[in-house]
């Protein structure tokens, strides 16, 4: 097994990263006025998912770590939301990737929250 030296070696972080990418394809399509709401909900979610795998990845304290990683699954939900909302406003029909990706993701965040909260506290 390859040592993770960096987040962007987590193949989580890897997987928030492309579901960002695809919430943003995603909402371009999406009505002009809610750019600055739905859309800028999403995208923010989206991103925060990634962006806090990354931040709790840098921490070094056990405790720093799990706030962090709970964070992202924080906004993995709430971005679940916007899906289910983006779905019933019928705004796209395409959000197969966008659930494929935040289902993955949920799995691998339970199972690294987990891990970290195993891992004895740093010296």
């Amino acid at each position: 097994m390859e040592k993770i030296k960096d987040f962007k070696d987590l193949k989580v972080w890897q997987k928030s990263h492309e579901l960002a990418l695809e919430i943003y394809k995603t909402t371009v399509k999406f009505p002009p006025e809610e750019k600055f709401g739905l859309v800028s909900q999403m995208r923010r979610a989206s991103v925060s998912i990634a962006a806090n795998i990354a931040e709790g990845f840098a921490k070094r304290g056990k405790k720093d770590k799990m706030n962090f990683y709970n964070i992202s699954q924080g906004s993995l939900q709430e971005l679940k939301y916007y899906l289910i909302l983006t779905k019933d406003l019928n705004y796209t029909e395409n959000l197969e990737n966008c659930w494929k990706f935040a289902d993955e993701i949920g799995k691998m965040l339970n199972g690294l929250i987990t891990s970290v909260g195993q891992t004895p506290p740093n010296p």
